[in-house]
């Protein structure tokens, strides 16, 4: 199969797909909520996750903004017109999907301002600049993440002043996700958090923390956000309930000598994080 096919099946697989995790978080909440019409709510986004699965169909009507973050092994070679390739292969699994048209005419100042309209063209809507970075052995793992509009509206990077004890950092995140969450509608969430030293380096993790993180398996700190957004009654899609979020991602990368840590921190909603992860067999490319 050529890259570009394979990247066409990672978006619509990121797009239309739980992971297990995902579902296996849901069950743990359906076990949990106490509140009955969060409940249901719980059953029919199982069942909606269910029938995007199986019949290709978008998890959301916002089918979110292409992601792509690349590890590529030390001694690995690029194949020829890889990044054009993804970048073809993206458009067509937008196409194919299809997704939602979302992508703005005009120069910059019009763009901004949004008054020429939109594309038809689900594919106009390219993704930002891919993050590339080594890893260990060979080979290449491409990871394919659709951000939707509503957790950006909910998202914050910002400094923490951290007094040299995580709980203030923790602390802060806490603050931050206690007033957006009830604000962001499509609950239950996953909270993304990066810790970085810079604003990009903290968005940075934070992006990965959403192409790495398991539901399954959460450290201390993931369930002590957890647990703390547990306590707001927010519920399934805002109506209440004792589960507000089914988990959350934290990435916490190197640090500097200074009295702040850079904070990034996204409340993904009750879809996301919508994500595909492909490894590369070089030797079976085709063109």
């Amino acid at each position: 199969m050529s890259l570009i096919e394979i990247i066409k099946e990672g978006v619509i697989e990121a797009s239309t797909s739980f992971r297990s995790d995902q579902f296996n978080a849901y069950k743990r909440a359906l076990e949990n909520e106490e509140n009955e019409n969060s409940s249901f709510f719980l059953e029919l986004l199982i069942e909606n996750a269910e029938v995007a699965s199986n019949k290709k169909a978008p998890l959301c009507d916002d089918t979110g903004i292409p992601h792509v973050l690349i590890e590529i092994g030390e001694n690995t070679p690029f194949p020829i017109n890889f990044f054009d390739d993804i970048n073809m292969g993206i458009a067509k699994g937008l196409r194919e999907l299809p997704a939602r048209p979302m992508a703005v005419k005009g120069n910059e100042i019009e763009r901004l301002e949004q008054i020429k309209g939109l594309y038809d063209d689900p594919a106009k809507l390219v993704p930002p600049s891919f993050i590339l970075e080594k890893m260990d052995g060979e080979g290449i793992n491409i990871h394919l993440l659709m951000l939707g509009g509503g957790p950006e509206m909910r998202s914050r990077t910002y400094r923490v002043f951290h007094q040299r004890n995580n709980r203030k950092v923790f602390e802060e995140v806490v603050t931050w996700l206690k007033s957006e969450v009830p604000m962001l509608g499509c609950t239950p969430c996953i909270p993304a958090v990066g810790i970085g030293r810079t604003h990009f380096e903290a968005t940075s993790l934070m992006l990965k923390a959403m192409a790495y993180g398991n539901l399954d398996k959460q450290n201390e700190f993931e369930k002590i956000v957890t647990n703390a957004l547990n306590t707001l009654n927010v519920g399934t899609m805002g109506i209440g309930g004792s589960v507000t979020a089914l988990g959350s991602f934290i990435n916490i990368g190197p640090q500097r000598a200074s009295g702040v840590r850079i904070v990034s921190v996204r409340p993904c909603c009750c879809v996301e994080p919508r994500r595909a992860s492909i490894c590369l067999n070089l030797d079976k490319l085709t063109d």
